[in-house]
């Protein structure tokens, strides 16, 4: 008989919900089939079977699985049938007949640099109490803040349900338990609004990027993809980043040792809105490909997305975000929430028609506005500008844009 435990799938993942059974509790399986799907903080992960045999249920749909925790049972009918009796004699046994610890157990050793020791004593964090998420369990700011918060958070004096709503309303209402997706999200926005931000906003020409969008989109279509303005944004994006003076947008930044991480890779995460939430999936290598081979995997991971087939892989290691609000049909500008631990994130807004000033003359064209939202630690507002020009230089150049 063999166990099937929820493992660590990677990326700080410590629990996930049951979201889907393929299979009958009784059902025979074969190795690597397909039993059960587990929807996790970064993706619904289908679990296979690791033998032939017998399906045993261990955690019903709905229900939430930690790290090590038992989803199912496969075996013969015997195995099952052995396994059951033990555990319903363990599970009548008295607790009196416990085993006592007979060690006590030893002090766990708190991994912490020095300026992170001292903003728990600042926050008036027991660093005891907290679980570190770095490597081997380094405790990280993040970590303290959320600790810190927490308790805040606690510590508040909340009114009683009764008191806040009225008697007759409170049939009207309903409580809806946070999904996983929804938890990481709210966690994530904590986190991101750690960080101390600044927003650049401007309004670029974005008539030729039109003009060039409607010509080539059919055969785009024919080659398999659906050809936006996205692809030629990302392009540009690159560009930019690759530019003297705005290497430091692609970056993260290690509070512990005070030190920028510029990245010389470039992975453009996307914003995406899927039925369990929004995801950022990542686009790797984007300076090595075409504008239609971009279009072609947005395409495919835009779908995966809306089908919850998306992968930890194809969510992970992004340095630079992008998120498209135009796509959604509405906004002029926005603040966009920087994807932590990133440096920066763009929102791209509606392509609109305007008024534009071409050789001195006002004529009919379109307009493309966005925002960068900025680390102010790694950047400055002269800098947001800077990286923003370049922006601009680059969607506003036919020349560029029939390069792509």
């Amino acid at each position: 008989m063999k166990e099937i435990k929820f493992v660590d799938v990677g990326e700080g993942i410590t629990e996930g919900h049951i979201q889907k059974w393929l299979v009958k509790d009784g059902d025979t399986v074969k190795e690597d089939q397909s039993i059960v799907q587990v929807e996790t903080d970064k993706a619904v992960v289908n679990v296979p079977a690791p033998i032939d045999g017998i399906v045993k249920i261990a955690a019903p749909e709905g229900s939430t699985v930690y790290v090590g925790g038992m989803v199912a049972y496969i075996g013969t009918a015997d195995e099952l049938a052995k396994a059951e009796k033990p555990q319903a004699k363990a599970a009548a046994k008295p607790a009196a007949e416990a085993p006592k610890a007979t060690a006590k157990a030893e002090p766990k050793e708190i991994l912490a640099a020095p300026s992170i020791r001292k903003l728990a004593r600042d926050l008036g964090v027991d660093l005891k109490t907290v679980t570190g998420t770095g490597p081997a369990g380094r405790i990280l700011e993040n970590d303290i803040r959320n600790i810190a918060h927490e308790v805040s958070i606690q510590s508040r004096p909340v009114p009683k349900f009764s008191e806040v709503l009225e008697e007759r309303h409170q049939e009207q209402i309903e409580r809806v338990p946070m999904s996983v997706t929804r938890k990481t999200i709210a966690k994530n926005m904590e986190a991101s609004w750690t960080i101390p931000r600044a927003v650049h906003m401007d309004i670029m020409d974005a008539t030729e990027l039109f003009n060039i969008v409607q010509k080539e989109k059919p055969k785009v279509l024919q080659l398999g993809g659906k050809l936006t303005y996205l692809p030629f944004i990302m392009k540009a994006v690159v560009a930019a980043l690759k530019e003297d003076g705005n290497e430091r947008f692609n970056a993260s930044f290690d509070h512990e040792k005070f030190e920028i991480i510029v990245k010389r890779y470039y992975n453009i995460g996307l914003a995406a809105e899927g039925p369990d939430g929004l995801k950022v999936v990542v686009v790797k290598d984007v300076d090595k490909k075409s504008v239609v081979q971009l279009a072609k995997e947005l395409k495919e991971l835009g779908d995966k997305v809306k089908n919850q087939t998306i992968t930890l892989e194809e969510m992970r290691d992004s340095t630079f975000t992008i998120t498209n609000i135009g796509s959604l049909g509405g906004g002029f500008l926005s603040v966009p929430m920087i994807n932590y631990p990133e440096v920066a994130i763009l929102g791209i807004h509606m392509v609109k028609d305007a008024a534009v000033v071409k050789d001195g003359k006002v004529v009919a064209g379109k307009i493309l506005p966005f925002s960068l939202s900025f680390d102010h630690r790694i950047v400055d507002g002269a800098e947001a500008v800077h990286f923003g020009n370049s922006l601009i230089k680059y969607l506003e150049d036919p020349e560029f844009l029939d390069m792509l």
